[in-house]
């Protein structure tokens, strides 16, 4: 009796002190099937090429476990969008990460995760992000719905999730806030026993584009 006791105890006081999920307050990125590249019969001329860097943009996560959670992000990064101002649906976005440029707020965290059990960065020194589609309208508040193939790790996936989209005279900006299973990316290590790592990792997207005043 005394052992089913003690059992019953330490249970509750685990199921005390695990931490909220953060994948549950952002919608989940949904896996789709391939899209074929957005295409356009716009001239040149009429459309514009910004640049993405991490002088505007941020790319950030917050990856959690039964006991806490983990912010991060990535510092170096390079990407386009290649914009119609005159309908911004009919645009693509493309950004490449450098995965050596990973960092989190514990040194050590970020030493495993540059690891062969997550991201593997010797073996997989870049992640890509290239849209397919862009649907105007989204889930909440989302302008938007990006849709694009996302590689990480060596593998990839289309994924589509509602962002939301500004256009101003001096930049062309998009937010969103979603999640996406680390385990559809083959990024599988569960973590010890009693501290088990959730699938569900919250991507925080800002990108920042300027603009000049005339099309390229």
């Amino acid at each position: 009796m005394r052992t089913i006791t003690l059992t019953a105890l330490t249970l509750g006081s685990l199921s005390l002190v695990a931490c909220e999920d953060p994948a549950d307050s952002v919608p989940a990125a949904t896996v789709v099937d391939e899209t074929p590249a957005t295409t356009t019969t716009e001239t040149a001329s009429a459309r514009e090429a910004l640049t993405l860097s991490p002088e505007h943009t941020t790319i950030a996560w917050v990856g959690s476990k039964v006991t806490g959670s983990h912010d991060g992000g990535f510092r170096q990064f390079s990407g386009t969008i290649d914009f119609d101002p005159a309908a911004p649906e009919r645009s693509a976005i493309n950004v490449t990460i450098q995965t050596d440029s990973l960092f989190s707020d514990n040194d050590d965290l970020t030493t495993h995760l540059k690891s062969g059990d997550f991201f593997g960065v010797e073996e997989f020194p870049e992640a890509r992000f290239e849209s397919t589609a862009i649907r105007v309208g989204g889930d909440g508040n989302a302008t938007h719905t990006l849709t694009g193939r996302l590689t990480m790790h060596g593998r990839t996936q289309t994924i589509s999730f509602p962002a939301t989209v500004t256009v101003e005279p001096g930049e062309v900006r998009a937010r969103a806030e979603f999640s996406i299973d680390r385990q559809q990316f083959g990024m599988v290590y569960p973590g010890r026993a009693d501290d088990l790592i959730r699938d569900r990792v919250v991507i925080k997207l800002d990108l920042r584009a300027p603009r000049s005043s005339q099309p390229s």
